[in-house]
């Protein structure tokens, strides 16, 4: 059996999949979308299949923390992605077990694999992009070092992780999975469409695996915990944001420590990441005929219209009010 995972505690089977790796091959796109209520959670579960790539979402809300056992016969390339909740996965291909917490990423390959899979938040959601490990060769014959280093693994057979540390979920990949889980296109463009964000996601992977600091700043899981909370601040307050050292504050981070973290766990700055959060919000307000331009820039923060629209026009060459038309 190719595939299937079950939950432990009822022995209730939550999915069970005969695609094999060459399944994988369709010519056209294939999507499901299964919303699940269970004695123990409720679910929303979406796949999507093309050209020899799966692609996972899932979205759990549990009623209590959760053990489900896992067995498989796939050969694959599995780019994880944990958006939400703690994840705890043993496995028999690996002597240690792998914690992926909050907003963290990391490449795995394994050829078949088995374990138990604990969520240990309430809510969890993780985002996956599986390549047959053909498939995949083929893909990053050119990579860089890190990438070619990981694929020398995979053709010996073994199991292995790109790295031993798990990394955070940047903005770029961020926007990136956003974009595929609210695409808009259908059928044959909207293949073209995921297949071209999937190979982005890859690319923006390995550079954060090939360019990562030899010397963390943010080197515990405190450090972490409260850069993840600086980052959750400014998105509940996207209208009205904090200053650098009031946010350092509410961190509980010294300003040094704040900057510089935040720049190595999301590759960007914090206010760069706030324009460009206002930005990506901004395009989903003006899709609202209701909301006027000017609302929308006083809903976001922006000091006035003109300094919104220049901004708008600057990221994605046009106008808000051309974005209407």
């Amino acid at each position: 059996m190719p595939f299937e995972i079950k939950h432990i505690a009822t022995n209730q089977i939550l999915r069970n999949s005969n695609v094999s790796d060459h399944d994988f091959n369709s010519p056209s796109l294939i999507e499901t979308t299964n919303r699940v209520a269970l004695p123990f959670a409720d679910a929303v579960l979406s796949h999507w299949h093309f050209d020899g790539i799966h692609m996972i979402h899932t979205n759990w809300h549990y009623k209590a923390r959760s053990d489900m056992a896992f067995q498989s016969d796939l050969d694959i390339v599995q780019m994880h992605f944990n958006l939400r909740g703690k994840l705890l996965l043993n496995s028999d291909q690996h002597e240690q077990p792998l914690a992926f917490g909050h907003n963290q990423h990391n490449i795995l390959y394994s050829n078949g694999n088995a374990g138990t899979i604990t969520n240990e938040h309430l809510y969890a959601s993780q985002f996956q992009i599986q390549f047959p490990r053909d498939s995949f060769l083929k893909l990053t014959e050119n990579a860089n070092d890190t990438l070619k280093r990981f694929s020398e693994k995979v053709i010996s057979g073994k199991p292995v992780l790109i790295s031993e540390q798990h990394l955070p979920i940047d903005l770029p990949m961020q926007q990136a999975i956003d974009a595929i889980l609210n695409c808009k296109y259908q059928e044959g463009i909207k293949k073209m469409f995921l297949l071209s964000k999937a190979i982005e996601i890859l690319v923006l992977q390995a550079e954060a695996f090939n360019c990562r600091p030899r010397k963390a700043v943010a080197r515990t899981d405190h450090d972490k915990d409260c850069i993840q909370y600086a980052r959750e601040y400014i998105l509940q307050h996207i209208d009205n944001p904090p200053s650098l050292s009031e946010l350092a504050r509410v961190a509980g981070l010294n300003e040094y420590k704040l900057k510089r973290g935040f720049k190595e766990m999301f590759r960007t700055t914090v206010f760069g990441y706030l324009a460009e959060k206002r930005l990506e919000l901004s395009r989903d307000h003006l899709s609202d005929p209701n909301k006027s331009v000017t609302e929308i820039a006083n809903m976001l923060g922006y000091s006035s219209v003109q300094h919104f629209s220049a901004a708008f026009k600057k990221k994605f060459g046009y106008s808000p009010r051309e974005e209407r038309m």
